[in-house]
């Protein structure tokens, strides 16, 4: 098993687009020919379109791209500049007198940070399109990432600067990655080393206070925290799934957010992930369920110790330094 970039697995395009000034953005993954894709909802507070024609009962069998994006609600018009860019390509479901792009989504809560009254729109979501597969900078402040923060249980005072992720392996002849913006109500912390690296930052600024901590010696005292938080990511792949198989993926994925964030699916977070399956390579679901988690929980490490400083918002690497 190799790690290898995310940009590897074959028949998925990734592009971001974003506005650092009003610290926002989205990120588009897109596979032209369809790939078969699920979804696992479990926070509390979600902002989606087009999950329900995700659910196995359903009729569709592909989608042609998800697209995460800030913004809170107001991000979900990316979508339809993903879409509007896909049917100019000729990409989606014949329907006589056009092609019909299918476009999946979801949106998290950055607008506490920057200029809120700037948002993901259509002409984002086109220009990320049109950056899908052109050298960029992956991971860090960067698409969707771009007004991530974390560590938010009493105010953004106190929360740090986090970002957008990635993380793939492959193994034989299959290729698992996950990508994620990474903007919880609570802490990161790596898996392996057990290290807390960003989050609910100490009065003084120099170390992290621990949000699991801060909520039992309040029980959630604070009044307004809305729903400003959620983490949103995909994890792709080259095998061959059915649509339920795809939705189990999904679900087994949720694993890494439950690895390296604390807490992780809280009623204030709207943490979603969907699957896109390319269907290039026979692999087993346990197997793949196993390496979704893996790379998931690296990409959510990934996405704050790849953050800079914006805004006045700190960042793991300054925590270090001090």
């Amino acid at each position: 098993m190799q790690e290898v970039s995310i940009t590897e697995v074959p028949g998925i395009l990734i592009g971001h687009a974003h506005d650092l000034n009003a610290a926002t953005g989205c990120t588009a993954i897109i596979c032209k020919e369809g790939a078969v894709a699920g979804v696992d909802v479990r926070g509390g507070a979600p902002g989606t379109r087009e999950t329900d024609l995700l659910q196995p009962e359903n009729l569709t069998n592909a989608i042609h791209s998800v697209v995460l994006a800030g913004g809170s609600a107001f991000g979900l018009a990316a979508a339809t500049g993903a879409a509007e860019w896909l049917e100019e390509q000729g990409v989606g479901f014949d329907v006589m007198v056009t092609k019909v792009p299918l476009v999946c989504s979801a949106v998290l809560f950055d607008l506490m940070i920057g200029d809120y009254r700037v948002r993901p729109d259509a002409a984002m979501g086109r220009a990320a399109c049109e950056n899908a597969g052109k050298p960029q900078q992956m991971e860090g402040c960067v698409g969707a990432g771009a007004g991530a923060t974390v560590g938010k249980l009493l105010g953004p005072e106190t929360s740090m600067k986090s970002g957008l992720g990635c993380y793939c392996l492959k193994s034989q002849d299959v290729v698992v990655g996950s990508i994620v913006a990474v903007n919880c109500l609570g802490d990161v912390i790596d898996p392996e080393s057990r290290e807390m690296l960003a989050g609910l930052l100490s009065p003084d600024k120099k170390s992290l206070a621990g949000t699991e901590k801060a909520m039992l010696e309040s029980f959630l005292k604070a009044s307004d925290l809305f729903a400003g938080n959620t983490t949103i990511g995909v994890v792709v792949t080259n095998a061959t799934l059915t649509k339920p198989q795809a939705r189990k993926l999904a679900v087994m994925a949720h694993n890494g957010y439950a690895r390296a964030m604390r807490p992780a699916h809280s009623m204030y977070d709207g943490d979603t992930i969907f699957s896109m399956a390319t269907g290039k390579t026979k692999a087993d679901l346990s197997t793949l369920g196993m390496l979704a988690a893996r790379t998931m929980e690296r990409a959510v490490v990934r996405a704050v110790m790849t953050a800079t400083p914006l805004h006045g918002y700190l960042c793991a690497a300054d925590l270090a330094r001090r």
